[in-house]
């Protein structure tokens, strides 16, 4: 069973700087083979991307979060939670926006001009009874799935998830995913979402061991499985799009912070703390003055084979 009581010591927080584990700065682009799988798929796998400390750093973070909300109650009698916000929330998970085993996905995938639009972290302790039927399967991104006229629609955003939580078995709260459905603009689904409706066919639940992560196309077919394991849920997501595209995440208030000196550059771009505030830096006008394209030019990783990363 996964334990949820945290140590003492473990209230006070602490920021962690550091990457535990075999030394690698990961500013390597993603492989042909890896952007064919994920083009058909929609999705990757990332066995082990995360180090057991890291794993145990981001998941104390996450439960400090929930131990202080104190486990409020869902609708049906359960503990979740569902934070939005992530680094707002826990400072200590900015570890986690540029990590470097999965970090360079984001940027092979969308390229430099980019920041985290939506985030939040999550907590799904075991079910303390059978759910209502809900249908709960979605893309993201919203009014973008109603207001982009294209077949299929643009990409637009990935997202990563990090499983803090040994989801390695079915129904334990599993990222389900219907396996290539990202180029497909509409799922027959139920009349209304409370209608009982039987699964889409091909629905895989991704099974996971605590720091695996799977990075994934915004456009994806996907729901959450329901937990009825003793093991709780614990994850954070993080998703990622171009800076001219309005953020969802209360971030505003953290260059006021504390943390915001612990923050690299680029850190601090997909936090949204880079420009003048005025929209116009947001569409790459001045690339020179955007940490994560300098990052990428010095690493002469700027490939003009790829469109989001012409130079």
């Amino acid at each position: 069973m996964t334990d949820t009581t945290l140590p003492a010591t473990a209230l006070a927080g602490s920021i962690l700087t550091t990457r535990p584990g075999p030394a690698s700065d990961g500013w390597t682009a993603m492989t042909d083979v890896e952007r064919v799988r994920f083009e058909h798929d929609g999705y990757l796998v990332i066995p082990g991307a995360l180090t057991s400390e890291e794993v145990a750093a981001a998941r104390t973070a996450v439960l400090r979060l929930w131990h202080a909300d104190g486990h409020r109650g869902g609708p049906h009698g359960d503990t979740a939670m569902h934070r939005l916000s992530a680094v707002s929330a826990c400072p200590e998970l900015a570890l986690l926006i540029d990590h470097p085993t999965v970090f360079r996905y984001v940027w092979s995938l969308l390229g430099w001009n980019v920041h985290i639009y939506h985030s939040h972290v999550d907590v799904h302790p075991q079910l303390p009874q059978p759910q209502p039927d809900w249908w709960h399967w979605h893309q993201d991104g919203g009014r973008q799935n109603r207001e982009l006229e294209t077949t299929p629609r643009p990409r637009m955003s990935v997202k990563l998830a990090y499983w803090l939580s040994d989801v390695s078995y079915p129904d334990r709260g599993n990222l389900t995913v219907i396996p290539g459905s990202h180029r497909t603009n509409w799922l027959p689904g139920p009349p209304s979402r409370g209608v009982p409706w039987p699964q889409p066919a091909r629905a895989l639940q991704i099974t996971a061991n605590p720091g695996d992560v799977v990075v994934f196309d915004r456009r994806l077919w996907h729901a959450r499985s329901d937990n009825h394991s003793p093991h709780t849920r614990i994850a954070a997501f993080f998703g990622y799009t171009y800076r001219w595209v309005t953020g969802r995440d209360h971030v505003a208030d953290l260059p006021n912070r504390p943390e915001w000196a612990t923050f690299t550059p680029v850190q601090r771009q997909l936090l949204g703390g880079i420009g003048t505030g005025d929209g116009d830096h947001a569409w790459g006008h001045d690339p020179a003055t955007t940490p994560l394209y300098a990052e990428l030019a010095n690493r002469n990783l700027l490939d003009s084979s790829i469109p989001a990363l012409i130079p």
